[in-house]
């Protein structure tokens, strides 16, 4: 039943003194509001303590002296306290929802800034289902355990109040009443870790549920063309099935709480009727103080039997609040030793005898030296698992290397300032994403200070502005979610344009291996000639017409460096790049002769931008 519910690497356990005082802080960012429900609950407990206090007297009175007057007293008495007790509930309630709003959007604040600054290797181990889980249903969760613990807490400090009361009229009566409140506390507490247990093994079944759905949703695409919706179907009532199975255990055994607590308050309940009713008979008490005694073991055994029939819900409010300070607390990979901001850069970049590897099992580079000059565009080819983008990865510091050197203008990169950093970074991944929203929203993302009218000058040297005049909107075009109204040419126009306005000093670019149409890819290839005359540019080529744009050619094998060269010097030494030019580049040269010559024959047809 539990397979598949292991917790994840990062998650660690912490004692229930830690959870409350880590919890605590959040709540006391706001004092003054605090201090205003504080006040409110403590007098919601005199009102409860008074309120039974008062039926008590007025018993005592009545039978002394049983007057319309005395019973009109009686109930208007009851009246002002039931009304008073109504108001202040109501502005607790009120008030504690403000406070507990505070704290669950400051919990998920947290959590998401500790996620989005996490490197690219936390999203490569954890799925996301499980971690947007924990950020939604956990703080959720916890919030509604807050108010429970806040009513229970309230019933708790008016049996204080009420105890103090019952030992000045018999303190062996309120021994009695204690001690089976002692019992119903040792059940309760014995059920702690169990409870525990039980309830994290449902958050974690819900959190598989959560990511089937992420994952069915999001590669629903690829399940339509392979026919594979029944496969994605059984497999989320696989998951759905593990948690109903999971969560109907931790319903069964936190249900047997309650009636083990009902059968001990019955106990405790006729025991004190029969020697309260001794006591009575012997003058020992007053009639008023057994009907005050009688009603004070139900108001010991209420707030008692309240948390342990919600204990799974305050132990699921633990267990929220542990995994989500787990998520807070995960620790990056990726270290940066001080907080250097470099400046505007240069674009130098030295690997120095780097050893990288995503895993003990997975060497990538070893020993690896690299350096590019400012300016300089360079091109790395080989086949797959060369080490290409891992050096792309490791320049925009998504991933830790083990050992060795990467400088970026002479500055040690674990120095320097990622945000600084980052923002002098231009890239571009083979599959490029795009935000909901317009066209000009996703070219403006990385500098939201640019006009339309900077981006349009800018689009305009691209072809002259012809793809942005086969968009149906130009640059208000939705693009609708991930992109997918824009064709994948589109997309990597839209996400070239992108650096084009960021203006980076460094620029990595992922060739797309897709096909796209001649045109498209003309114009492609003038935005990628753009940016390369503008920056340090590191290009995973896959185009012929990149690879000959650039001012060198590095040739990987296994992460090492075997040929390095232009084009015509690699091709002349007849080794490893001329022969992947063979098999890869070639018909793309003979393609692209093709290509133009079409184009050629067509251009006359097309319509000038400005008519």
């Amino acid at each position: 039943m539990f397979s598949g519910l292991n917790t994840e690497a990062y998650d660690r356990s912490y004692s229930d003194r830690q959870l409350v005082r880590r919890v605590a802080t959040y709540f006391l960012r706001d004092r003054r509001r605090l201090l205003w429900t504080l006040v409110t609950i403590a007098v919601l407990a005199v009102l409860s303590a008074i309120q039974p206090l008062i039926v008590s007297e007025g018993i005592n009175l009545l039978g002394e002296n049983p007057t319309t007057q005395a019973l009109a007293a009686l109930v208007l008495f009851s009246l002002v306290i039931g009304l008073s007790f109504w108001g202040v509930n109501w502005l607790r309630r009120r008030l504690l929802a403000r406070v507990t709003g505070m704290v669950i959007s400051d919990l998920r604040v947290d959590a998401f800034e500790a996620v989005i600054g996490h490197d690219m290797s936390f999203f490569d181990r954890f799925r996301s289902g499980r971690i947007i889980s924990r950020i939604t249903t956990d703080t959720q969760e916890f919030s509604q355990v807050v108010v429970l613990i806040a009513d229970i807490f309230s019933q708790m400090l008016s049996l204080v109040i009420l105890a103090a009361i019952l030992f000045r009229i018999s303190w062996q009566l309120t021994l009695a009443v204690l001690l089976f409140s002692l019992i119903i506390i040792v059940v309760a507490y014995s059920m702690r870790t169990l409870a525990r247990r039980v309830t994290r093994r449902g958050f974690q079944a819900i959190a598989e549920v959560n990511s089937a759905i992420q994952e069915a949703v999001t590669g629903i695409s690829v399940a339509k063309n392979f026919r594979q919706e029944a496969a994605i179907y059984g497999e989320f009532q696989g998951v759905n099935q593990q948690s109903y199975s999971v969560n109907l255990r931790r319903g069964f055994v936190l249900s047997n709480v309650f009636p083990v607590l009902n059968m001990v308050g019955g106990v405790g309940t006729a025991a004190l009727v029969y020697f309260g009713g001794m006591s009575v008979a012997a003058g020992a008490i007053t009639l008023g103080a057994w009907y005050l005694f009688i009603t004070s073991v139900e108001r010991f055994l209420f707030p008692m039997s309240q948390l342990s029939a919600f204990w799974s819900q305050v132990q699921a409010g633990l267990s929220a609040s542990e995994r989500l300070f787990a998520l807070i607390d995960a620790e990056s990979t990726v270290r940066q030793n001080a907080g250097v901001d470099p400046g505007r850069l240069a674009g130098a970049i030295s690997f120095e005898a780097v050893d990288f590897r995503y895993s003990s099992q997975e060497q990538v580079l070893a020993g690896f030296d690299l350096h590019i000059q400012p300016g300089e565009n360079i091109a790395l080819v080989g086949h797959t698992g060369a080490g290409k983008s891992s050096l792309g990865k490791l320049i925009a510091r998504f991933y830790e290397f083990q050992s060795g050197r990467i400088a970026i203008d002479d500055h040690d990169i674990r120095d320097l300032d990622l945000h600084a950093y980052r923002r002098q970074l231009g890239i571009v991944s083979q599959a490029p994403f795009l935000f909901a929203g317009t066209v000009a929203d996703n070219i403006r993302y990385a500098r939201p200070e640019a006009t339309d009218e900077q981006i349009l000058a800018i689009s305009r040297q691209i072809g002259g502005g012809e793809w942005l005049d086969t968009l149906s909107d130009g640059l208000h075009t939705e693009v609708g979610e991930r992109g997918t109204r824009l064709s994948m040419g589109q997309r990597q126009l839209v996400a070239l344009m992108r650096v084009l306005v960021q203006e980076p000093a460094i620029f990595i670019l992922d060739e797309a291996t897709a096909s796209i149409d001649p045109f498209t890819e003309q114009q492609i290839q003038q935005a990628i000639n753009l940016i390369l005359a503008r920056s340090t540019s590191i290009v995973i080529a896959h185009r012929l017409s990149t690879v000959r744009a650039v001012d060198r050619i590095i040739v990987l094998d296994q992460g090492r460096i075997i040929e390095q060269g232009s084009h015509s010097a690699l091709m002349a030494q007849g080794g490893h790049y001329a022969e992947l030019y063979n098999t890869y580049f070639r018909h793309q040269s003979l393609a692209y002769i093709e290509q133009v010559g079409v184009r050629r024959q067509r251009s006359p047809q097309l319509v000038p931008v400005n008519g």
